[in-house]
Order: structure tokens, then sequence, then C-alpha cells
């Protein structure tokens, strides 16, 4: 393996002569027990408990906290609260600018029952967007955000996980991927002050923390919203070089070209590969940590079509996504993603191994055609029955070679399946393992990163109807259960000895309405870390 070096993405080259750059918030989150009444700045946002606003007779609030900075900002929560039917419920907020005071506006946020607080970080995470929505339309530079009333009754990890959530929503929610637009207006926002969930290391540790991984999400979002002119499988291997580069005390890069891995029989993924003028690339980025010894080691493979056409099956009609479909790496913008994020907070005793598969699946005389039988690297023969079935094609090379590092345990993430979609909807990935240790611990890091993930059954009768005449495999099955059959299929490349599992993101890696979401860095992450000596 090499070390990475930096190299630029070269946009100019495919068209895109004048892209606006990467606007990447930089925003010092920190917990403070500041007097609110002495602290100067730009808005003060107060994070209310449903329930927590009750008035006596006198309309005078009874938390006498409260009823304080009421009369200190002369009376304007009590008129909000009530002009406004302000209840504290989720999704309700309500700004108002002030003058003569140490900040210039004021905001209350609801955050719904305190009971379901300590079950669910969404209140927090929505806190920190409301914040960063509120900062950005009055291009503010410095927040207060102060838990006023009931944070008494928090656990001391329920306060550590909500400053890590209103963290994660403040950085996440104050970006906007600009790149491509030749006007736009970015946030100001540069230091944040959380009061009211405490002081000390392990909070503070935990928000720095959380910074790291939302800019591994950050990088996710911005390599599955690149278009296909601009993010060739070369150029997602320039940028794996590049995090290498940039990490170079924990992370070497390795980068197999065509005839590399052609020497490897990659015929399954080079099946997929042949049809485009853009030249695949093998990326392999290995963490170690920077001391102590290795105790597990981990590969994490991501799908890595940074277009799909669907080949000669190509897809049309409504419904069919063609437009869409350079968020087809999603799955390896996940694996970018994470490897940044854990490159910076250097987890000790794991090494992690991140694989991607890059490609494109195009149509040309020399593609791959409907009853084309592939060899993968470990001898076994695919009938390609649907050329549009591609990323399991390249998932199945990428699982071999991730074996053969005799790693303790394998992850893989693909935006895999429609089906997993229609199952599962927008918000929720797919969990595919035999292991329930596994599945134990990615549940378990899914649910600590806020991010949704269902297990999903592995019907070993489903196999029948992969089954070729011709070869050992087809590469789909019948319509029904597409994203079973799928992750039945990846298990034939798998040791069946060795912990593996699929994670199938069709779903959550993408929204219409903002693109790419960085869906799985910060359970990668999570997984990782709860993997480590630390």
């Amino acid at each position: 393996m090499k070390k990475g070096t930096t190299k630029a993405l070269h946009t100019s080259e495919v068209g895109l002569t004048k892209p606006g750059p990467a606007v990447i918030p930089k925003i010092d989150v920190q917990a403070s027990e500041v007097d609110v009444e002495k602290w100067k700045g730009d808005i003060l946002v107060l994070g209310v408990f449903e329930g927590s606003l009750e008035k006596n007779k006198q309309g005078e609030f009874e938390n006498a906290e409260l009823r304080k900075l009421d009369e200190f900002v002369g009376g304007l929560l009590k008129e909000i609260t009530s002009e406004e039917d302000f209840t504290g419920k989720p999704g309700q907020s309500s700004f108002a600018r002030l003058a003569g005071y140490g900040f210039k506006r004021v905001g209350l946020v609801g955050l719904g029952k305190v009971e379901a607080s300590e079950s669910s970080t969404k209140p927090w995470k929505s806190l920190g967007e409301s914040v960063a929505t509120a900062s950005k339309t009055s291009q503010a530079h410095s927040v207060a955000i102060l838990l006023l009333t009931g944070s008494a009754q928090l656990s001391e990890n329920t306060k550590v996980a909500a400053a890590s959530a209103i963290t994660s929503g403040l950085v996440l929610g104050s970006f906007e991927d600009t790149r491509f637009r030749s006007e736009y207006k970015s946030s100001a926002l540069e230091k944040v002050e959380l009061i009211g969930l405490g002081v000390g290391k392990e909070l503070q540790d935990q928000i720095s923390r959380t910074v790291y991984q939302s800019a591994g999400v950050i990088l996710a979002r911005q390599l599955v919203n690149s278009p296909a002119n601009v993010l060739t499988p070369s150029v997602l291997a320039d940028e794996a070089e590049n995090i290498a580069a940039a990490h170079d005390d924990v992370l070497l890069a390795k980068i197999l070209d065509k005839e590399e891995c052609e020497a490897l029989k990659m015929g399954a993924y080079l099946g997929v590969a042949a049809a485009s003028t853009n030249p695949p690339k093998f990326i392999h980025l290995r963490y170690t940590p920077p001391s102590g010894d290795v105790k597990t080691k981990l590969a994490i493979v991501g799908k890595g079509l940074t277009f799909d056409s669907g080949g000669y099956n190509i897809k049309t009609g409504p419904g069919c996504m063609i437009e869409v479909m350079k968020f087809d790496m999603g799955g390896a913008a996940a694996v970018f993603g994470a490897a940044k994020a854990i490159a910076t907070i250097k987890p000790p005793g794991v090494e992690v191994n991140f694989i991607v598969a890059a490609c494109e699946n195009m149509i040309s005389g020399g593609g791959m055609r409907p009853g084309d039988i592939l060899t993968a690297s470990n001898g076994k023969t695919i009938e390609v029955n649907n050329t549009d079935a591609e990323g399991r094609l390249t998932l199945a090379d990428a699982l071999i070679y991730a074996g053969q590092l005799k790693v303790d345990k394998i992850v893989d993430l693909a935006t895999l399946t429609g089906a997993c979609i229609i199952a599962l909807g927008t918000d929720i990935g797919g969990m595919f393992t035999p292991s329930d240790a596994l599945a134990e611990e990615l549940s378990a890091a899914s649910k600590k990163a806020g991010e949704k993930l269902w297990r999903m059954p592995m019907e070993e009768g489903y196999w029948e109807m992969m089954k070729s005449n011709i070869a050992d495999m087809v590469n789909t099955g019948a319509r029904a259960a597409g994203s079973i059959t799928a992750a039945l299929f990846l298990k034939q490349f798998v040791d069946e000895k060795l912990p593996w599992a699929h994670l199938d993101i069709a779903g959550p890696v993408w929204k219409d309405k903002t693109g790419g979401t960085g869906f799985a860095v910060t359970t990668l992450v999570e997984w990782v870390s709860k993997n480590s000596s630390a």
C-alpha cells in the first residue's frame, strides 16, 4: 500500500469550468455554564419541554427560572407563548428580535415531552437544526442554547447524548452544498454555547467527536451530490488518496487499475465496468491506529457505481430513477465519510479496511449483455440475466478481496435494490446477516447514531430462484423478495464462518428535496468504536 498524495478534483476536464467552492461549516461548539443574562451574542435559544410553560393566575410563569428570564426580556416570552400558542411541542419554534440587550434575538424551540428525550435523539437533533436555520436566516455568528426547564430530570447519559445530537443538528443543518451554484448564501455561524447540560471532559469530548462524525457525513453528502460527469471512478480514487494524504499517520491508500484487477481475476466487477470509457478503480483504504496492538480487524465494503444506466436493461419508464443514479455510489460515500471520521477520532486497537470497487454501468458494443456468464475471483460463475443488477456483481469481487485480508468481520453497504425501498421506505435501511451477534452490534450502533436499520430475513429457500441451469447462479431472481435474494447472492462470496452483514441503504441515502443524506456514516463510526479497545 502507498501513502496518499494530495490531488485536486479536476472539474474543468469534464465541462464544469466554474463550480462554486465547497462551503463546510466550522462551528466551535462548547458546553458552558455562563449566566445568560450576562451572555453577549446574536441569538439566545431556549429549548423548552412540553408542559413546562404553565402560568399562574396572574399570567406569570410558574417556573422561577423562566419567570426571571422573562422579566429580564420585558415579558417577551410570555407574549410569544400566549399569542403563538407555543407549548413546547416537537417542531414548534418562534424567534423574535430584541433591542438593548446583550443578544439581538431570542427564540423558543419545542422539545416535546421530557420522557421522550430519554429514549430518542430526534428532539435534540431537531433543536440543533432549528438553531442552524434561524442562524442562517439572520446571519448570526454566535448562539447560546439554554435548556431552561426540565434538564435537571435528565440522566447524565442523556445529557451527553443530547449534546451530541444538538451538535450534529447544528453542523449538518448549517451545511448546504453550493458547489454548483453561481449564487449562494452560506451560514455565518461560528460559535455555539450549550448551557444546562453540564460541563466536563466527557461531555466536551463527545461534542468534538460529533463534529468529526458530522464532517464525515458532509463528505458523504458531497460525494453523493456530485454529478457523474464530475465524480468518475478515477476522481473517486483521487478523493481516497486525498483523505489518506490528510491523515497519513493512520491511513494508507491502495488503488488497483483495470490490469491489476484482471490479474486478480475480478471478472464480475470488470464485467460491469466493460462498457464505460471511464476506467474502473478498485480502492482500498486501510486505517491502522497510531499506537498499540491491533486486536480486531474489520472490513467495510461500499458499492461504488458512480453512475448506473442499467446497461442493456436500461432504466426506462416512470419511477426508474435514472436521473438520480449518481447516488448509486451512496455505499462508497458512506465508506469514505466513515474513513475520514475514524482517521480523525483514531480509535485504538482496531484496523479498518475500507473497500470500494468503483466503476460505471454503461452501454457500448463491448459491454456485458443479458445472457453473458461472468466468473468472479473465487471461481464462481454468474449468468447475467439482468444487467441492471450490477451492484451485486461489483460487490462479489470486493467481498472476496475483503475476506482475503483475514479480517474478523465484514459489513457491506449498497444502494442495492428498489425492493428494499418498497419494503422499508426512505427512512430505514435493511440489514441482512446470518450473525445474531453482528446484528446486535449494528442495531446498537444505529440506535446510538440516530439512524434506522431493520433486520430482514435471509430465507435460504429463496435461493432456488437464483440457480442457473448453465452457471453456478443467476444475478437476479423473481420479482418477489428482491432484496432478500440480492443478499443471498452476496452471501455466496463470503466465507460462511466469517461474520458478515449487508446493509441495503437504497431508501435513506437520498432525499428528493435535499439530495444526499450521508446515511450510515455515523452508524459505521459507532460500530468501529465499539470494536475498538477504547
